[in-house]
């Protein structure tokens, strides 16, 4: 079980549906010399021969092909997918945090597309789109009635094309056409800031390619504003992975030297792997180290780490390494409980299979697959509690997902009971106006969770949830 993150390459971790997928990019596919079952194979051709010779109207033999592949691959779990080559080019978007667009990090509102914020020096910036700007229409589409995936797709292009976007902006009462030439955009998976003297909190969103380098950005700007530091808080809350070396590196900078963040075992000799705080097992493919730079404070700084339902995968990696290594405080709320590796073998220059290979686990050898990190402090999104947690979507609760692979999965019978009542307050929330519904944002001073974080570092009391409780690995159906 050594060192083979150079053999296996690129490895991105992450969940399903508000998540990515743990994956790992080989220059080379495995050779594989297990016999094939001739039988059923003759069988699966005789299908194509009919479907190719007696359906209704005729067929594309390719797309028949593909969706076969796709569903045979689909059928084992919700993170193992064929890439055609549209599909692998957005994957290879997610994680290198580069995607052709206008820059702006959107929502949605009473069906049109609400501008969250323009991305800092991006087309949209520098068009003079603002934070609360309404997008009624696309080129000649109107936003009312696509999905927030739809009008993403719209907006982005090839770079150097142009976009029409109708602006309706409240506070002015006026609708303006705005044409926006599409570039690649950067996006900026690092936040951060000093809230006060002495304690500072550093946001990752996902793990992507300049996380590493952006994170190591942030935290200089941070010690150059106090350069003594009393506490740091590294949220990671909703953060649904993204590269595994990225999430090694982040681990590293706060462990000491050549400890074990994180090991993974499954069949293949390259999916058994022990990966340690060191340079040659987060190091980029540019052989850049940021960690080396980072002051040598940061190895002994109390840390809290925030983490919630929508922490996946990456994230999970990291919260586990710091917990057990009993390096930092883990607050908030039962992570995502995304466990499994994922290997990408190319099948062309565009395409290839994702396919689960491996469990991942904790230094202390825990599989978190369908249960997740339990926080030594569980605190509730808000004052007034955890009102929607249970309706949040889990790994235990995808399709086909993969047991933990440690002792039998056990069902929670008081986990319905608490999505009634969760999804009838969500009803009688649904009546208010949009503004009250709004959750605060995160890293603002009414951040309930960071600022039991922040008493946490400080030694003073904080809000303990009344109510959450660590979630059991539910019984899979069969």
């Amino acid at each position: 079980m050594g060192h083979k993150l150079k053999i296996t390459g690129w490895i991105a971790l992450g969940a399903l549906a508000g998540a990515l997928t743990t994956v790992s990019l080989q220059t080379v596919a495995r050779n594989t010399l297990t016999p094939l079952p001739l039988e059923e194979l003759q069988q699966l051709a005789a299908v194509f021969g009919m479907v190719k010779s007696d359906y209704v109207e005729p067929v594309d033999e390719k797309k028949l092909i593909t969706d076969a592949i796709s569903g045979m691959v689909a059928s084992l779990d919700p993170h193992s997918q064929y890439f055609d080559k549209k599909s692998f080019k957005e994957f290879r978007e997610g994680t290198s945090g580069k995607f052709v667009g206008v820059g702006i990090e959107i929502t949605q509102e009473d069906g049109l597309v609400k501008i969250v914020s323009p991305i800092e020096g991006s087309p949209a910036f520098r068009a003079g789109l603002k934070t609360n700007d309404l997008i009624t229409k696309i080129d000649d589409t109107a936003v009312k009635g696509l999905s927030l995936n739809d009008a993403v797709k719209r907006m982005r292009g090839e770079p150097n094309t142009k976009v029409l976007l109708t602006i309706y902006r409240k506070d002015e009462n006026r609708t303006f056409p705005v044409t926006i030439t599409r570039e690649e955009i950067k996006q900026q998976s690092v936040r951060g800031k000093l809230i006060e003297p002495g304690y500072a909190w550093i946001r990752i969103s996902q793990f992507q390619e300049r996380t590493v380098d952006d994170f190591a950005k942030k935290l200089d700007e941070v010690y150059k504003q106090d350069p003594k530091l009393k506490g740091l808080v590294l949220d990671l809350r909703n953060d649904p992975g993204g590269l595994l070396n990225a999430a090694v590196a982040i681990s590293a900078a706060f462990l000491p030297e050549n400890v074990t963040v994180v090991s993974t075992n499954g069949q293949t000799p390259e999916s058994k792997q022990v990966l340690k705080a060191t340079a040659r097992d987060y190091m980029g493919r540019d052989g850049s180290d940021a960690i080396k730079s980072l002051p040598a404070s940061l190895k002994k700084i109390p840390l809290i780490v925030l983490v919630n339902e929508g922490s996946a995968s990456a994230s999970e990696i990291v919260a586990g390494a710091l917990q057990d290594h009993k390096r930092a405080t883990i607050m908030g709320s039962q992570t995502f409980g995304k466990g499994s590796v994922q290997t990408f073998r190319p099948l062309g220059p565009d395409t290839g299979l994702k396919i689960t290979t491996s469990r991942y686990y904790t230094p202390s050898g825990r599989s978190i697959q369908a249960k997740g990190i339990v926080p030594d402090v569980m605190v509730d999104d808000t004052e007034e509690g955890s009102p929607y947690a249970a309706l949040r979507m889990r790994e235990a609760d995808l399709e086909k997902h993969l047991t933990s692979g440690q002792g039998e999965e056990k069902k929670d019978p008081a986990r319905e009971k608490a999505r009634e009542e969760a999804m009838k307050r969500l009803e009688e929330e649904s009546r208010k106006p949009a503004s009250e519904r709004r959750p605060p944002e995160f890293g603002s001073d009414k951040d309930f969770q960071l600022q039991q974080a922040l008493n946490q570092l400080k030694g003073k009391p904080v809000i303990v949830s009344k109510t959450l409780t660590e979630r059991k690995e539910e019984s899979k159906d069969n």
